[in-house]
């Protein structure tokens, strides 16, 4: 019974157990315990886990030293579970409450508590929640509106009858500006954007100057190493001497053109297509703003919330949790 917590509280239930039900085993039964009760603890006085120690001379310094025997605590730990183990198979009939299993479930880093489905419900008072399907539509409504799915827009708003917050017509001009930019067209993407509101880059220097620096590369991209210099000078220089980090971004894109094979170039991830999708995430988070639209859908906001919730109580606890986010089911803990 003595040890850590972990290994006192599966002690005791095991303990309260055998107390509560042991009297009534039949003579057989019972030396058949008494055999497996010593297998499985007849190591437990031979085996010594050795751990490295540091010796500290005179002047400080550090040596590694000899191994030295530590505690026992995580074998006695596997041990313990072993015996529980044991008695659900030489008992099947016993009943959970006899063994106090809430009590004696664990982590061997640190100790968890088991919370059954139906104590998880109850807390959670989940008979009680009531989402309206209304709620749910208009999640579903802002991830396609944010995320530029007109033709399913339209359909859903059809079939639901719930609304869009914004104009239907605002999201292809939205969808035609981010695919101009995923295309390498900056020029016709500035000037759609222009057209939906010009105040858009007119208020948002950084934004301008990721297009104008898509632009260079692009110019890199096709090989138009002059055009590119031209531009670079007349266009960007005067901004990289007002800003410091747009400078900095500058002498990146330059340095494309010092390399003829760009795989080996250090900076050479910014004639990846990605470098594209990023940018034109950015312009069309920015046409949602000044539509006074969220520029991420609330959905996927959502299910990163449950992912980081539920990660933070597999620290603490073992619990009904959801593991496939694509069908939502409540799965009962394991140990």
């Amino acid at each position: 019974m003595s040890g850590c917590g972990n290994c006192f509280c599966i002690a005791l239930a095991i303990s309260n157990a055998i107390t509560n039900f042991c009297e009534s085993v039949p003579p057989e039964k019972k030396a058949l315990w008494h055999q497996e009760m010593e297998w499985l603890l007849s190591d437990s006085d031979h085996i010594v886990e050795l751990i490295p120690s540091w010796q500290t001379f005179l002047d400080e310094s550090k040596l590694e030293d000899l191994m030295i025997n530590s505690d026992k605590r995580e074998m006695l730990a596997d041990q313990a579970e072993s015996l529980l183990l044991c008695l659900k198979q030489l008992f099947p009939g016993l009943p959970h409450t006899t063994l106090d299993m809430s009590k004696i479930q664990y982590n061997k880093a640190s100790s968890k508590k088991l919370i059954s489905r139906e104590e998880w419900e109850k807390r959670l008072k989940l008979n009680n929640v009531k989402i309206r399907k209304e709620d749910m539509n208009k999640l579903v409504m802002n991830f396609l509106v944010t995320e530029g799915y007109v033709e399913a827009a339209e359909k859903f708003r059809m079939e639901s009858g719930t609304h869009p917050d914004i104009d239907l017509a605002t999201i292809t001009d939205r969808m035609a500006v981010k695919k101009a930019v995923q295309c390498g067209n900056v020029e016709d993407a500035i000037e759609k954007i222009n057209d939906l509101n010009p105040e858009i880059l007119d208020t948002n220097p950084q934004l301008f100057f990721q297009l104008q620096q898509q632009r260079l590369i692009e110019l890199i991209r096709n090989g138009k190493v002059e055009e590119a210099l031209e531009f670079a000078q007349e266009e960007l220089a005067p901004r990289g001497e007002e800003n410091q980090s747009f400078l900095e971004e500058l002498e990146r894109t330059i340095s494309l053109l010092v390399f003829e094979d760009t795989s080996n170039c250090p900076v050479g991830e910014l004639l990846d297509i990605s470098q594209r999708l990023k940018t034109a995430t950015e312009v069309n988070a920015a046409v949602l703003t000044s539509q006074s639209h969220e520029k991420d859908p609330k959905l996927p906001s959502l299910l990163k919330m449950l992912i980081w919730a539920q990660n933070q109580l597999d620290k603490k606890a073992a619990y009904p949790c959801i593991n496939d986010l694509s069908n939502a089911r409540l799965e009962d803990p394991t140990f």
